[in-house]
C-alpha cells in the first residue's frame, strides 16, 4: 500500500508502524477493496466484533486507522476504550458479557473465566457484586492484569467448562478462586452454602480443591467449610450452631421434620434436641411477620405447644447483637424441658448432601 508510514501511540501503548490512507469526506476504508465496498459502516464493524468488543489490531485490518480508533475513544467519541488495544463499539457502559469478552481477548482467548463471574454462569446468586473479571491462564504466559481484568497465571490449569460460549473454570475451582479474594465471613458462608445446597459442588470436591491448589487466601474458606454440617442451610443457622455449642448443649439435629404420636406433621425445626424434645427456631422478622407467613408461624407454634414441645424463638439479628442472651435463653429452655416428661414425638432427619 502506498503512502507515508506513521506510528500512533494509541490506547496505553504504541502500535505497529503501518501505511495508512483515508478517503476524503468518506472515512476509513478497507485496503484492496473495490470502490463499492470502501465505506465501513458501524453495522459492518459490529459484525466483525464479538458482542460489540473488538481489538484495535482487528480494526486496523478492517481499514480503520489507529488515529481514528484513538479519536473515537476520546471523551465525547462514539467508542469506549476497555483494555489496552481493546475497544467497545459503543459509548454505553459495558455489560458483564462485554467485559468478559474483553478480558478473554486481553488474554488472546487462551484463558478461562473463574471466580464470581463464572459462578453467575453456573446460576449462583450469593456472589460478590463486582465489575472485575477473573481469568486463569497457563503459567507460561505473560498476560497481566489491567483495568477490570484480573489475570492469574497458574500451573494448575483445569479443563474448562463451556457455558453460553464462554470457557469457565470447573465449579469447585470457580468457587474457591472467588472466595480466596474476599474477607467477608457472611459472603464466604453464603457462597459455600449455595454451592452445596444447589448440588453444584459437594463437600469432598471443595476440600480436594483446597488441598490441591494454592493456599493463599484460603484460611477463611477452610474455616467455614470445617464449620458447615450436612444440614445447615443458611448463614444465620451457621451462627446459631456455633452459639448452641457455646452453650454446652448436646449436639443438635438441624432442619428435621417433627411428627406427633399419631404421625401428624408438626413442623420443620431449625434445631432440635431430641433427648428432651426441644425446638429452636431462628425466625427472620421480615420473613415470618408478613401476612400469611405470620399466620403459618403462629400455627406452627400452636402445634408445638399442643404436642408438649418446648420451643425457643430467636431473631437472626440477636445471634450477633446479644449472643450471651441467646445462650441464656437456650440453657433456661433446656432446663425447663428436662424437668418435664418427654412428649411422644418423633423426627425424620434432614436429607444429607453427597459427601
Amino acid at each position: 500500500m502506498k503512502g507515508p508510514f506513521r506510528t500512533f501511540y494509541v490506547l496505553n501503548g504504541p502500535f505497529m508502524t503501518y501505511p495508512w490512507r483515508i478517503l476524503s469526506e468518506v472515512g476509513p476504508i478497507i485496503p484492496d477493496m473495490t470502490n463499492s465496498k470502501l465505506l465501513l459502516t458501524q453495522s459492518l464493524l459490529l459484525e466483525h466484533s464479538s458482542h460489540g468488543v473488538i481489538t484495535a489490531w482487528r480494526l486496523e485490518q478492517l481499514g480503520v486507522p489507529q488515529r481514528t480508533t484513538y479519536r473515537r475513544c476520546q471523551p465525547g467519541g462514539p467508542w469506549t476504550h476497555l483494555l489496552p488495544g481493546i475497544v467497545l463499539l459503543s459509548r454505553t457502559p459495558p455489560t458483564a458479557r462485554q467485559r468478559i469478552e474483553a478480558a478473554l481477548l486481553h488474554c488472546d482467548h487462551r484463558g478461562m473465566v473463574t471466580g464470581f463471574e463464572a459462578l453467575r454462569f453456573y446460576g449462583l446468586s450469593a456472589t460478590l457484586k463486582t465489575r472485575a473479571v477473573h481469568v486463569l491462564v497457563p503459567e507460561g504466559h505473560k498476560f497481566t492484569s489491567a483495568n477490570f481484568t484480573i489475570v492469574e497465571r497458574t500451573k494448575h490449569f483445569p479443563e474448562p467448562v463451556v457455558l453460553g460460549g464462554v470457557p469457565v473454570a470447573p465449579p469447585s475451582r470457580a468457587v474457591l478462586d472467588g472466595l480466596r479474594r474476599v474477607r467477608d465471613f457472611d459472603l464466604v458462608s453464603a457462597t459455600l452454602l449455595e454451592a452445596l445446597e444447589s448440588g453444584l459442588c459437594d463437600h469432598h470436591d471443595l476440600v480436594t480443591e483446597l488441598d490441591s491448589g494454592s493456599r493463599r487466601g484460603t484460611a477463611l474458606p477452610r474455616s467455614v467449610l470445617r464449620r458447615l454440617t450436612d444440614d445447615v442451610r443458611s448463614v444465620p443457622e451457621l451462627d446459631a450452631v456455633a452459639l448452641w455449642r457455646s452453650a454446652g448443649l448436646p449436639e443438635p439435629m438441624c432442619n428435621v421434620k417433627v411428627f406427633d404420636h399419631n404421625g401428624r406433621f408438626i413442623a420443620m425445626s431449625d434445631f432440635w434436641d431430641d433427648e428432651v424434645a426441644m425446638a429452636w427456631e431462628v425466625d427472620s422478622w421480615e420473613f415470618h411477620q408478613k401476612g400469611a407467613l405470620f399466620a403459618k408461624t403462629v400455627e406452627r407454634n400452636n402445634r408445638y405447644t399442643a404436642s408438649g414441645i418446648v420451643v425457643v424463638q430467636t431473631l437472626p439479628s440477636k445471634l450477633r447483637s446479644d449472643p450471651q442472651g441467646v445462650i441464656r435463653d437456650l440453657r433456661a429452655a433446656r432446663k425447663w424441658a428436662s424437668a418435664r416428661p418427654r412428649p411422644p414425638v418423633t423426627v425424620t432427619p434432614a436429607r444429607k448432601r453427597s459427601a
